[in-house]
């Protein structure tokens, strides 16, 4: 189409920097507006029909709230992974206005990968996967400041007892200490152990259902995750929500690219390097999913699934 122009936007909490690239060639920034919705529709109308518009932002903190708003307006955007834009070398001046001009530049260029964004069930199964991951995560750092703090003063459980379980934490419970300060240093490592097994338990119960109301497409995706073995409830929601459309991978080796679970490759001439893996794409699908380097689905595929055996004794 002719007469299209390109807009980089370079977002934040409480500005956004415009620049345009005409399709004659200039470059220019526009200045700074507040990101707010009534800033951003007088930008739009003030650059143009929303038809002739293609804008661009990085993905960032600030989600897709932009890209909804702009979508509603009728402009077409697209949210640009920031870790592949160009970069050129011994350039060492980094401003608002230079970043929005070099995503105008490199989007009218085509040089800027698109990220996926998620509708409006996948990013909600998303926040709520991924609130779970920060209270275990809270929950192993209180066991952690607990089960050290009892160190320090010599207090270790009795032999047999498994950590974390039910005798463990009844032990734990009959723990005293004769100075006040020490005793109120238990008493609030232990309730923080007790709220986080808390929060774990409800997140998994909003998890169950939040399932319920999932449209039927994704419901299907994630039974198939769970017949995989090692792949259980939690788990295949988890990669549901991170990994999006599975069907918008052509291929395996797209798929696994965009995990980040393939090796580094570094290879000219007759030369060929490869090292660990690149860690591209998502850190929250690569703690998630099979990998080279997952040990224990490697220990998991020694032994035939229940189901194989039970066939195989039938035919025999």
């Amino acid at each position: 189409m002719k007469n299209v122009r390109f807009i980089g936007l370079d977002v934040h909490a409480e500005t956004i920097a415009v620049a345009v690239a005409e399709p004659g060639g200039e470059v220019r920034a526009l200045g700074t507006i507040p990101n707010r919705p009534e800033p951003i529709g007088r930008l739009i109308r003030k650059l143009g029909k929303p038809e002739q518009l293609r804008v661009c932002y990085e993905a960032g903190p600030t989600g897709y709230v932009l890209y909804w708003q702009l979508s509603e307006l009728g402009v077409k955007c697209e949210v640009i992974a920031p870790t592949l834009v160009p970069v050129k070398a011994g350039d060492r001046v980094k401003t608002d206005r230079r970043d929005a001009e070099k995503l105008a530049r490199c989007y009218r260029a085509g040089d800027l990968t698109p990220v996926w964004v998620p509708d409006a069930a996948h990013e909600a199964l998303r926040d709520l996967v991924r609130a779970r991951l920060a209270a275990k995560r809270d929950q192993l750092r209180a066991r952690n400041r607990l089960g050290k703090f009892l160190l320090r003063h010599g207090r270790r459980a009795p032999q047999g007892i498994t950590a974390w379980r039910t005798k463990h934490l009844a032990w734990l419970k009959q723990q005293s200490f004769e100075q006040p300060a020490q005793q109120a240093t238990l008493v609030d490592y232990l309730y923080k152990v007790e709220h986080a097994a808390e929060r774990i338990v409800r997140l998994e119960r909003s998890i169950d259902v939040a399932l319920e109301t999932l449209p039927e497409k994704m419901r299907a995706v994630i039974e198939a995750l769970q017949s995989l073995r090692g792949i259980a409830k939690v788990s295949a929601v988890s990669i549901m929500a991170e990994l999006g459309e599975v069907s918008r991978f052509e291929s395996p080796r797209q798929l696994m690219g965009y995990s980040g679970i393939v090796s580094r490759e570094h290879s000219s001439g007759e030369r060929t390097r490869r090292g660990s893996i690149s860690k591209a794409g998502s850190a929250h699908l690569r703690r998630i999913g099979p990998g080279p380097t997952d040990i224990d689905q490697a220990w998991a595929l020694r032994y035939w699934p229940v189901n194989a055996i039970c066939l195989t004794i039938s035919r025999q």
